[in-house]
């Protein structure tokens, strides 16, 4: 079994669009893996059934028992977010401020303060509409350790790709070179880096190759609407070169990734497009490449 990761350095170059098409080619062969657990769509791709879901707890937030509490003020004094205010004669939480530190727990001289974990999203293990699976996620708003969910999301599905037999597990990573897109690399046999041919396109490209080098995993790239900008693609192409990165393929630019996306459908799925021999060339040589 093989981990496929495909990420970008900045948002909006059609990543999603890229990875849901090829989960919808690689059929039964796949498990799929939504890893941008902070703003997570696929699933309007890939229409799941979400059949199973378990809510995920992680970290620990402040609460006060009302009954105990004396108002002595002694936990708002040191808590340092700001986190609790005085409402109604009433000191209360706010969970958006609160880190969980535990300072104002252990200062309560009633003992009225206890950490308690949070539930800070859910996840699903779900059949697509291509008869695959696929494992998500949804981060609560404002919540954190979206690290933490993406490890527990690429677990589950490397568990059934096993447990299956799947030839592939195909990962969509989130853009940028945060916590969440470490953890998504963790373990990765291949990277894909979707790009676009733009100033902060090439720079955020070469931003996210630095992070995947780290890892010592081998990358390849698709420059997505490569036509808009000739000469940015170009570098691209020559960075790619130098670095060892290799070229899977250009995606002209097209309005059939907005219009299947509109349809709730894949570019692939949808009618017939220029898009869809290329992106299926590609898919074929992302395998053919991970294989290896």
């Amino acid at each position: 079994m093989k981990e496929i990761v495909i990420i970008s350095g900045k948002g909006g170059t059609g990543k999603t669009s890229i990875t849901a098409s090829f989960a919808f080619l690689g059929g039964k062969d796949i498990v799929a893996a939504d890893c941008d657990v902070d703003a997570a769509d696929m699933h309007l791709l890939l229409q799941p059934d979400f059949a199973k879901s378990e809510d995920f707890y992680s970290g620990v937030i402040a609460n006060i028992n009302q009954d105990k509490c004396t108002q002595c003020g002694k936990c708002a004094e040191v808590c340092r977010f700001n986190a609790i205010p005085i409402i109604n004669e009433q000191y209360i939480i706010m969970p958006l401020n609160c880190e969980g530190c535990g300072y104002c727990a252990r200062v309560c001289p009633t003992e009225a303060i206890t950490m308690e974990e949070q539930n800070v999203g859910k996840w699903y293990i779900s059949e697509t509409k291509v008869g695959n699976i696929l494992v998500h996620a949804r981060l609560g708003i404002g919540a954190e350790n979206s690290g933490k969910l993406v490890a527990k999301v690429k677990n589950e599905a490397g568990r059934i790709a096993k447990e299956t037999g799947k030839d592939f597990v195909l990962v969509d990573g989130s853009p940028g070179i945060g916590c969440p897109v470490v953890s998504s690399l963790s373990g990765a046999d291949f990277v894909v880096l979707v790009t676009e041919p733009t100033v902060s396109g090439i720079h955020d490209l070469k931003r996210v190759y630095e992070l995947v080098n780290k890892f010592k995993i081998k990358a390849g790239c698709i420059i997505n609407k490569s036509d808009l900008n000739l000469q940015i693609s170009d570098e691209i192409e020559e960075f790619c070169n130098k670095e060892n990165i290799i070229h899977i393929s250009n995606l002209p630019y097209d309005e059939t990734f907005t219009i299947s996306m509109t349809n709730g459908q894949t570019i692939v799925e949808y009618n017939d497009n220029s898009l869809k021999a290329l992106l299926t060339e590609s898919w074929n040589k992302v395998k053919q490449i991970t294989i290896k």
